[in-house]
């Protein structure tokens, strides 16, 4: 029966994903281009750590896997 909920779930976030994915040029927030997130440019490479977009994921993450671990 969990696994079952499990994986309605994770097939949920999923679509939710895909669908940020389709509409994020359209969003007023863009993950991966956020202020805070640090792009270094040399001549031959780029270096890029989103260091912003991760902390406001793993906040996110951590809400919902806080609100379904509650009961």
């Amino acid at each position: 029966m969990n696994i079952g909920r499990t994986l309605i779930v994770a097939g949920a976030v999923l679509i939710a994903i895909g669908l940020l994915f389709l509409a994020g040029d359209k969003l007023p927030i863009r993950f991966g281009r956020l202020p805070g997130d640090i792009t270094l440019r040399g001549r031959n490479s780029v270096f890029y750590v989103p260091l912003t977009t991760c902390i406001l994921l793993s906040a996110i993450l951590s809400l919902v896997l806080w609100l379904f671990h509650r009961r």
